[in-house]
């Protein structure tokens, strides 16, 4: 399991910058219960080892007049490699697409998508994201509210499988 890799300050020290990535380097070491300097030293590890892919504030689109989230379900025509590869780059290419994911199914990907009001959405749906080379069909679900949105991963769950792993 690669989370048993970790010893336990390197996965608190996760779970810990996951909840509050703002968090200075002292306070985050006064809560796993090191001194500064090895700590600053493991976070720059995690890092470096891709176990902490980038910080990021999280932005509330309704307080800037993002009144639309959708998920949008695309069937390819072709699941080529090639297609596949290409479709995945025309999505980080638009803007209103915020999140990309490949899926096993009935359903190729699924895209989440923010605009400032439906008529912007439905332009890009009709004039780019029906409209792209090899797109066979789209289905959309418009997000009525959202009751949770946690970033990364339970850690409890993670230190439990480990717990019962030993």
């Amino acid at each position: 399991m690669p989370g048993s890799k970790l010893d336990p300050i390197d996965r608190q020290i996760l779970a810990e910058l996951q909840a509050d990535g703002r968090m200075t380097n002292v306070e985050l070491a006064k809560r796993v219960g090191i001194s500064a300097p090895p700590c600053l030293r493991r976070v720059r590890a995690l890092e470096e080892a891709g176990y902490i892919k980038g910080y990021h504030a999280q932005v509330d689109p309704r307080a800037l007049d993002f009144e639309v989230q959708v998920y949008a379900m695309v069937g390819l025509v072709s699941q080529a490699e090639a297609d596949l590869s290409a479709f995945e780059q025309r999505c980080i290419d638009w803007p209103l697409v915020r999140e990309c994911h490949m899926l096993n199914g009935e359903v190729d990907f699924i895209l989440k998508c923010v605009a400032p009001d439906l008529s912007t959405f439905q332009s890009f749906l009709t004039g780019e994201l029906t409209a792209a080379d090899n797109v066979g069909s789209v289905k959309t679900s418009l997000v009525i509210r959202g009751a949770k949105d946690e970033p990364g991963i339970p850690f409890d769950v993670l230190e439990a499988r480990i717990a019962q792993d030993d």
